[in-house]
């Protein structure tokens, strides 16, 4: 099993959806990032710099959040993996996205999309 490294609940109000009222009221989305990655040589040299700043990631995949609204969870989680996996340390990532206040008509606790994405070296990210 590979090493993980793990920044779970990172929220934020955005206006993503695909009704109008999505858009200009907004609401709460939670993002969840695990990442594979080898933290062998940073553990052996106790150097960030051999592994992922999950600070720095936390800052990137926030950012990503409240940015450009999107219509799917789909495309934002695509979004968001894409970050991840610019840093050439992390092999593969999965990530969940949380739509918590989604009107379903129905009581319900959460909507999630999960994907997880590796790395290509020849053409980048790629699907599983």
């Amino acid at each position: 099993m590979p090493d993980r490294i793990a920044v779970r609940g990172i929220s934020a109000h955005a206006h993503h959806g695909v009704y109008d009222w999505e858009r200009e009221r907004g609401q709460t989305f939670r993002v969840d990032a695990v990442l594979e990655v080898d933290t062998a040589p940073a553990a052996a040299s106790d150097d960030l710099a051999k592994t992922v700043n999950y600070a720095e990631l936390a800052q990137r995949l926030h950012a990503v959040l409240t940015g450009d609204p999107v219509d799917l969870l789909e495309t934002l989680a695509q979004r968001l993996a894409e970050v991840c996996l610019a840093d050439p340390l992390v092999d593969a990532v999965e990530i969940t996205v949380h739509k918590p206040q989604a009107e379903l008509g129905v009581p319900f606790d959460d909507v999630e999309v999960s994907i997880r994405r590796t790395q290509d070296p020849g053409s980048g990210p790629t699907s599983e």
